[in-house]
Parts: structure tokens; C-alpha cells; sequence
């Protein structure tokens, strides 16, 4: 009976010890997510810039940029969904600033809304300069007829529209009727680290009550008194 006993108090405070651990690890995970949230809201809060000759994807992720030109080109739409608008299409285009062709985001169109007249002439465009990492192996190929696309795939638009592979998401400048900018922000971002570690800790907790449980049980006596 011993030795059983200090098998499921071993077992038990085992598993109460791993599931305290990945609560704990997801704390961690909660400042490192929060601390990065903060860099990218520094980061779009700072002053515009004009656009670096060599935008780097790591070093620029971000930067906010203030740029002319005009839009040469039809657009690519992205499939995509905006809390409070429902679903709609991002509208890409190549957008010429003179001797460069770069891909602009120029916000968000409602689905059913006709698409918006773009401008001809040339605008000027407040945004920020981003890589979105949003293909993985379950996104759809676009649909080249329709020039419909599931993601932005940076690399595989600037291909299609003869581009160079720099994204800009606009903010503000000259206004587009019809077309809503959608900036880059936090809000988009997940950070459900503090219900995770909730969560494991919960577990931890129903864990040790039932391992407390079954030693008492097997503790107790089974018989009554003579």
C-alpha cells in the first residue's frame, strides 16, 4: 500500500509540476508578446521618413514613410474580413514614384461595394512599410482570372505586377473615395498568452486536488470499528 501511495503521489506531483511550468512558460511568453506589441507601436508612431533606396524587411518592418506617385496599374484584391465591416477585398496596386515601382495597400472595400474610381494623376500616400507573413500551406493559390488573392504575398505580387517586393500600407494623405485605409497596428495581433496560462494553472490545480483525493481515499480504512 506504501509503495502505491508514493507511485500516485510521485505521478501526481509530477503532472502538477509540468502543468505549473507551462503556465509559467506562458507568462513568459505574455511579457516577450507584450514587449514586442510596444516595439511595433513605437515603431509606427515614429516620425515619416522619405523611402529608403534599399528597404530592408527586417530593419524597416514598420517604418513609416511618406511617398508620391501615381497608381500604374489594375489592382489585386485580397480576400479578407474587418471586424464591424464584414468581409471585403484589400486593394494592392503598383504605384510609380518616378524611377521606382513599389506595391501600395490602399485599404479596404466592402464586399458587394462597387469597385472605387482610382485616381490618375498623382497622390500623395502616409504609410508604413510591411512584410505580412499570411500564406501558409492552407491558403488557397490566387485566382489569376479574377486577380483574387487569399494573402498578401509580397514576393509573388511585386512578380505579378512587375513591382519591386516593398509593400506600403496606407494611413493617410491624399483621400480615395470609396476606399477605407486599413494601417498597420497591434490590434490584428493575438496575444492570449494570460488565458493559456490560466488555463495550465487551473489544470495544476484540479490535477493536485484529485491526486489529493485518491491518496486519501486509499488511505482510508475500509472496514468500521468491531
Amino acid at each position: 500500500m506504501a509503495r502505491k501511495l508514493f507511485m500516485i503521489a510521485v505521478i501526481g506531483l509530477g503532472g502538477v509540476a509540468v502543468l505549473l511550468w507551462l503556465g509559467f512558460w506562458q507568462i513568459d511568453r505574455l511579457a516577450q508578446k507584450e514587449a514586442i506589441l510596444r516595439a511595433i507601436e513605437t515603431r509606427i508612431a515614429d516620425a515619416t521618413v522619405a523611402l529608403p533606396e534599399l528597404p530592408d524587411a527586417e530593419r524597416d518592418q514598420y517604418l513609416p514613410v511618406a511617398v508620391e506617385g501615381r497608381i500604374d496599374g489594375r489592382p489585386l484584391q485580397v480576400l479578407t474580413s474587418r471586424k464591424n465591416a464584414g468581409a471585403g477585398h484589400r486593394l494592392v496596386v503598383p504605384f510609380a514614384t518616378g524611377e521606382r515601382r513599389l506595391l501600395l495597400d490602399l485599404g479596404f472595400v466592402p464586399q458587394g461595394a462597387a469597385m472605387p474610381d482610382l485616381p490618375p494623376g498623382r497622390i500623395a500616400v502616409i504609410g508604413n512599410l510591411h512584410w505580412p507573413d499570411e500564406r501558409d500551406s492552407f491558403t488557397p493559390d490566387p485566382d489569376m482570372s479574377s486577380r483574387l488573392w487569399f494573402a498578401r504575398d509580397v514576393p509573388a505580387m511585386a512578380a505579378t505586377l512587375d513591382t519591386e517586393p516593398v509593400l506600403i500600407v496606407r494611413r493617410a494623405g491624399d483621400d480615395i473615395p470609396g476606399i477605407t485605409p486599413w494601417p498597420v497596428d497591434t490590434t490584428g495581433i493575438p496575444n492570449d498568452h494570460l488565458g493559456y496560462a490560466i488555463t495550465w494553472f487551473s489544470l495544476a490545480a484540479i490535477w493536485l486536488a484529485m491526486t489529493g483525493i485518491l491518496v486519501y481515499r486509499m488511505r482510508k480504512p475500509e472496514g468500521g470499528t468491531a
